[in-house]
C-alpha cells in the first residue's frame, strides 16, 4: 500500500501506523481483530464510478439536476411502506403517512441504509433514500461542494416526488448535511436524528488546510484492497462479513477507468466537510432532535493530517456527544456502549427501536 495514502475520515496513530506511513483509518482505536477463518475475498472486475450493474434491494430512479451550470444526474430510492404485523406477517397495519429522508456518509452510499430503510419501511413509513451528487449511484462532478447545495438537491427531489415534509436521518457527513437542511429548509424537516455525525468539532482549528490537489493526489494513491478493508474495519469495533459491501464498492471502483473523476469528487466533498463545519449551528435548531453515539467512535475530518498532538483531541465522540446534546434545544441522547461509528449496524436493533420511538413520540 502507497505511503501517500490518505483517507478523509480517520483514527489515531496506532491503527494508521498499521497500514502504512500516512494512512489513516477510519473510526475506532480499540477496533477488534477478528480471526480469519476464511479467506478475505477477491475483486478483480472494475465497477463504474456510478455503480453501473450493481445490484440494489429497490429500484433505482434518477432525478436530472443542473448544478452550477452542468447537468447531473440524482440516484434515489424511494421505499413505499410495507407495515407487517408481528402476530401475522401478511396483515398490514397502518400506514403511518410520515416520509423518512435517510442521508448517507461521504464514505458510504444510500445502499447502505438498505437494513434501517427496510425496518422504517416495516414501520409504515415511506422512506426516500438519495445518492447526494458526487456519491454513490449519482453524477460526479467536479462541482465546488457545499452543504446548502446537497440541500436543495434534496428538497428538488422531495419537489419531485411530492414530499412536503420529512423526518431526517443523518449517519457521519450525512448528520452535517442533515443539520444544514433543517436550518436551511425548516418547513421541510419534522424531527432529526443524528447518527454518530462528523462535524461535532470545527476540524479547522487542529487540521491544517490542504489543497484540493494534494488530497485528489492522495486519493488516487488509495488503490489496495486490504488497505481499503483496514479503513472499514476501523469504523467497528467487530467486523462482520455482511460489512465488506463497502470495501467492494470502494475497490472495483478503483480498477475502472473513470477512478479519476471519482476521486476528484472525493477530495472537492473533503473541501466541503472540512471548510463548512456545523458545530456552530446547533444551537440554532428548533426541531425534535435525537442523538445516537457510539461511545467506541474516534472518527475525525483529516485527522491524519493533523500533528500527533491534535490528532489525540480530535474525535472524541463520547465528549460530543454530551456536549451536542447540551448545545441543542431539547435533544435527547442514546450512548451506545462498544458501538464504533456504525450505530445503524453495529447495534441494529437498538438503534431501530430507538429511532422507530422517537418517531412516534
Amino acid at each position: 500500500m502507497s505511503n501517500t495514502r490518505r483517507t478523509f475520515l480517520a483514527v489515531g496513530a496506532t491503527t494508521a501506523a498499521a497500514l502504512g506511513a500516512g494512512a489513516v483509518t477510519a473510526v475506532s482505536a480499540n477496533a477488534a481483530e477478528v480471526p480469519r477463518t476464511r479467506p478475505e475475498p477477491v475483486y478483480e472486475t472494475p465497477l463504474g464510478i456510478a455503480m453501473e450493474g450493481y445490484p440494489s434491494a429497490y429500484p433505482v430512479r434518477f432525478l436530472r439536476l443542473v448544478n452550477q451550470g452542468e447537468t447531473v444526474n440524482m440516484a434515489y430510492l424511494d421505499i413505499p411502506p410495507a407495515p407487517q404485523s408481528p402476530q401475522s406477517p401478511h396483515s398490514p397495519q397502518a400506514v403511518s403517512g410520515r416520509t423518512v429522508l435517510l442521508l448517507h456518509g461521504k464514505n458510504f452510499d444510500g445502499g447502505a441504509w438498505e437494513p434501517t430503510a427496510r425496518a422504517l419501511a416495516a414501520a409504515g413509513h415511506r422512506v426516500v433514500v438519495p445518492d447526494q451528487i458526487g456519491f454513490g449511484r449519482s453524477s460526479k462532478p467536479a462541482l465546488e461542494y457545499s452543504f446548502e447545495l446537497l440541500a436543495r438537491n434534496t428538497v428538488a427531489l422531495l419537489d419531485q416526488l411530492e414530499v412536503a415534509r420529512a423526518d431526517v436521518i443523518g449517519h457521519s457527513m450525512g448528520g452535517m448535511l442533515g443539520v444544514r437542511f433543517a436550518l436551511e429548509h425548516p418547513d421541510r424537516t419534522g424531527r432529526l436524528v443524528l447518527a454518530n455525525p462528523v462535524g461535532l468539532e470545527d476540524y479547522r482549528e487542529l487540521v491544517p488546510a490542504l489543497s484540493t490537489e494534494r488530497l485528489f493526489a492522495d486519493e488516487l494513491a488509495n488503490n489496495g484492497v486490504e488497505g481499503i478493508r483496514a479503513f472499514y474495519r476501523a469504523y467497528v469495533v467487530q467486523w462482520r462479513r455482511a460489512y465488506e459491501r463497502n470495501v467492494e464498492l470502494r475497490y472495483r471502483v478503483t480498477l475502472g477507468g473513470e477512478y479519476p473523476r471519482w476521486a476528484l469528487a472525493s477530495a472537492r466533498t473533503y473541501q466541503m466537510a472540512y471548510h463548512q463545519p456545523v458545530l456552530a449551528d446547533l444551537p440554532r435548531l428548533r426541531l425534535p432532535v435525537l442523538l445516537v453515539i457510539g461511545q467506541k467512535d474516534r472518527a475525525a475530518i483529516g485527522k491524519s493530517y493533523a500533528t500527533p498532538e491534535n490528532r489525540a483531541k480530535l474525535g472524541d465522540f463520547p465528549v460530543l456527544g454530551r456536549r451536542a446534546a447540551a448545545a441543542i434545544p431539547g435533544a435527547r441522547l442514546v450512548e451506545l456502549a462498544d458501538v464504533g461509528h456504525l450505530p445503524q449496524l453495529e447495534a441494529r436493533e437498538r438503534f431501530e427501536r430507538e429511532v422507530l420511538a422517537f418517531l412516534r413520540d
